[in-house]
């Protein structure tokens, strides 16, 4: 039984490997390319829109309302890189559906570059919205002996994304591969709907999980009026 779509290569010479992850990465995003080119080649702004168009404003706006709602308060500045992130990942995993296919994401080594650009993105989003000075501010607050604990912090959270996905997808798998051996075939199907709803779910956290680590490298929030703390308190 392989426990990760790593195992199977296709190619290898060096240190260079191309694996099954690799391909099925590569072949999914150039998939998910062509949909956006021949979804958004005939966008139109009147009345009458193709139904593809009208499922693409319902997710764009969807993704917006989730991002505004945790509290970056100009969603359109993040969701290129959000709503990327929860596509590939509900692209990767409600694929299961096709005979012998095996998620990416069920492999450490994506999960884990994932993870990677979302520790890359937050102090990037963070500078760009607070300044160098202001991001790196954050790691004294609330006082300067919270610096080692705030930097192990960055690290670890990091790690939980990448763990968390994977764990999830492969455990997956690896009950649906146990299934087929010794059980017919209607527990599979089961276990192949659960399946799907899992992958979105983990692509929905692992989404959310990325906004608000951003959201909380930026401080894109209302600044509290005096005024009516002084109002409350009294």
């Amino acid at each position: 039984m392989k426990l990760s779509p790593d195992e199977t290569i296709f190619w290898e010479h060096g240190f260079v490997t191309i694996n099954l992850t690799i391909v099925t990465t590569w072949a999914i995003m150039l998939v998910l390319v062509i949909a956006a080119v021949l979804i958004t080649r005939k966008l139109r702004t009147d009345i009458r829109i193709s139904r593809w168009q009208c499922i693409l404003e319902m997710l764009v706006t969807t993704i917006n309302n989730q991002i505004e709602e945790i509290g970056l308060k100009k969603p359109k500045d993040y969701i290129g890189f959000i709503g990327t992130l929860f596509i590939f990942i509900v692209a990767s995993n409600i694929l299961i559906i096709l005979p012998w296919y095996e998620p990416p994401t069920g492999s450490l080594s994506t999960t884990a570059a994932l993870a990677i650009c979302v520790f890359m993105a937050v102090p990037f989003f963070g500078i760009a919205k607070t300044g160098l000075l202001g991001y790196l501010k954050s790691y004294l607050q609330p006082t300067f002996i919270m610096l080692p604990f705030n930097l192990i912090s960055e690290i670890t959270r990091t790690l939980a994304l990448a763990v968390r996905l994977f764990g999830n997808i492969m455990s997956g798998g690896m009950i649906i591969a146990i299934l087929l051996s010794i059980t017919p075939f209607i527990f599979p199907i089961v276990m192949k709907a659960l399946g799907l709803l899992t992958g979105m779910v983990q692509a929905y956290i692992f989404s959310i999980l990325a906004t608000v680590y951003i959201a909380a490298a930026v401080h894109d929030s209302k600044p509290l009026d005096k005024g009516k703390l002084i109002t409350t308190k009294n």
